[in-house]
């Protein structure tokens, strides 16, 4: 059996090349497809975020696709020349494939460590891969087990417990603070740039389901809006927007501030102290901040936010070792089931060897003894299967122990040698 991931991250690929490998749902069937129809015997999950692309292969007997035969499999999907790609992948094996699955799929490996999106994108890989016929019980057990891990992790320690982007904070620590429920607030995004779509993640994560974008370019905010099963509205209708808004996410570029203090008396006369959370994420601020000094407005830029970032981050980096240890045990946990699976065989082929001369050994003598009732017939059937388990107890208790730490490739060489076993 035999495991293996090449791919490349955010940690050491550019995001130029990410972008020229990535998968679209849309496109990971057609992969793997055409996946099945190149290595027909290999088990494969083809796994695409914004910040990864990785091959996630697996075969029990024939050998698993190299790094440059995987290279050369993503480049021509995309039309690219497999030299511009080979070099950028890197490649685990064995424990360190496994290891490393289990890494990604407790968020340990994420541009933001701990973030949440990440187990649910390995789940749908894994899903469409078995959808697409691509997974086999090697895949099974090892994605299974990562979920396990995953598990572990989230329930065992506090990692995940700490937000440490700004959108997450702002939701989770700011914007719960002030809404005890987001499904009836009206969510307004300002602008329709990556920042403001992670927060309506987090957002939507909690319920909220009335969103409305506005941004100066329409086509792009009507992008945004369908992705998040929102609406778009045009810049022209700004104030109306704003004054039956519950929470504004605002990230334009405008460099400078698109609603002043003087602006906003209008829209505040048309609410009726109505409480409102604005998240101004716009680096310059797109709010004045005098606004904030109302009662009735709750107004937080990103150096508002940074604090509980950097506290978040500290208190979640010291439940790293735990995590780590989890994912070690859980590693060696799945290695010693792969290992002992891969002795098997050998130890199915020892039992039938010896179950044959025990079963005529055992005929031949009652045959002699015919005076012997069933209950001494059957006394004398338990003796020979205890003495058999006792001469097996010897071999199979020494593949057990050497499988703990790999495939014991002599032993098993020898025990078939020694009683002329057969592949």
């Amino acid at each position: 059996m035999k495991m293996q991931v090449v791919g490349c991250s955010h940690h050491g690929t550019s995001i130029a090349l990410r972008e020229r490998l990535t998968l679209t749902p849309e496109q990971i069937p057609e992969a793997l497809d055409r996946w099945r129809r190149v290595f027909p015997s290999v088990e494969a999950v083809l796994l695409s975020t914004c910040n990864r692309v990785e091959v996630y292969a697996a075969t029990e007997n024939t050998a698993v696709p190299t790094r440059r035969q995987v290279a050369d499999f993503l480049a021509r999907f995309h039309d690219l020349d497999p030299a511009d790609v080979v070099d950028h992948l890197y490649e685990h094996s064995s424990r360190e494939a496994i290891r490393h699955l289990f890494t990604v799929a407790c968020s340990l490996d994420s541009m933001v460590v701990g973030e949440p999106q990440i187990l649910s994108q390995v789940k749908r890989a894994y899903q469409v891969a078995t959808q697409q016929d691509c997974t086999g019980p090697l895949m099974h057990a090892a994605f299974q087990a990562a979920l396990r891990a995953a598990r572990r992790v989230a329930s065992d320690t506090a990692i995940h417990r700490r937000r440490v982007s700004i959108p997450s904070v702002a939701v989770a620590d700011f914007a719960k603070q002030i809404f005890e429920r987001f499904d009836d607030k009206h969510t307004v995004v300002i602008g329709a740039g990556e920042m403001a779509e992670e927060t309506l993640r987090y957002l939507q994560d909690e319920g909220a389901h009335q969103i409305t974008v506005i941004n100066r370019n329409f086509e792009r905010a009507g992008e945004l809006a369908e992705q998040w099963h929102g609406r778009a509205v045009p810049w022209a209708q700004l104030t109306e927007t704003l004054a039956t808004a519950d929470l504004v996410i605002s990230t334009t570029g405008a460099g400078e501030l698109i609603v002043s203090a003087e602006y906003f008396q209008q829209i505040g006369r048309t609410r009726h102290q109505r409480p409102l959370f604005i998240l101004d994420l716009a680096v310059p601020r797109d709010f004045d901040p005098a606004i904030g000094e109302r009662p009735d407005v709750y107004l937080y830029s990103i150096d508002d936010l940074q604090p509980t970032c950097r506290r978040n981050q500290a208190e979640r980096d010291k439940e790293l070792p735990a995590a780590m240890r989890i994912i070690e045990q859980e590693t060696d946990r799945f290695m010693a089931k792969w290992h002992h699976r891969a002795t098997g065989p050998v130890i199915e082929q020892l039992r039938a060897g010896w179950q044959t001369p025990k079963e005529d050994e055992l005929r031949r003598l009652l045959h002699k003894l015919p005076e012997l009732d069933d209950r001494s017939q059957e006394e004398i059937r338990r003796s020979f299967d205890r003495l058999l388990n006792k001469l097996l107890h010897p071999p199979l208790e020494s593949l057990r122990d050497e499988s703990r730490h790999g495939i014991p490739h002599a032993l098993l060489g020898a025990l078939a040698r020694l009683f002329q076993l057969k592949d």
